[in-house]
């Protein structure tokens, strides 16, 4: 179920093509940013420290709206955390991420880590469609799409 080997990348191409397809298509509803880091060992106990950590290092706070969302996964340690900004935290509260973190969690004991993957980000664009609704007129892609991959 969770895939990982030092000697190979964590995901084939085509998986990481359906990852990044699947951010694309969840930001064309929004104007939220949705980044991915994955790493093979989480330096903290608690995975949600780590993804604040690493939301800071790649300055995802500089979002116009701060709406945006990190989806954070240490593969060997089996850990993940969803950590969002100001903005998008304070409308939807902390209630809603705890419920998608449990939803997230029983799909990867189900589904693949990949369909678990695409089924968080799915998650997380319903949040930011919902409160932040894409508008043709102003938005921009604020930060990259593709994965980031820590050691």
């Amino acid at each position: 179920m969770w895939p990982f080997s030092r000697k190979k990348p964590f995901f084939s191409p085509e998986e990481n093509e359906r990852i990044v397809h699947a951010i694309q298509e969840a930001e064309t509803q929004t104007s939220g940013e949705i980044r991915i880091f994955v790493e093979a060992h989480c330096r903290y106990v608690d995975a949600l420290d780590r993804a604040a950590e690493i939301f800071g290092n790649l300055e995802m706070e500089k979002t116009e709206l701060r709406n945006g969302v990190l989806f954070y996964i240490a593969m060997k340690d089996k850990q993940f955390a969803v950590f969002a900004d100001s903005g998008i935290h304070k409308a939807t509260g902390k209630a809603y991420w705890e419920k998608v973190i449990k939803e997230i969690a029983t799909l990867f004991r189900k589904d693949s880590v990949v369909a678990g993957m695409v089924a968080c980000i799915g998650k997380i664009g319903e949040a930011l469609k919902t409160y932040f609704p894409y508008d043709k007129e102003i938005d921009k892609n604020e930060l990259p799409d593709e994965i980031v991959f820590g050691s």
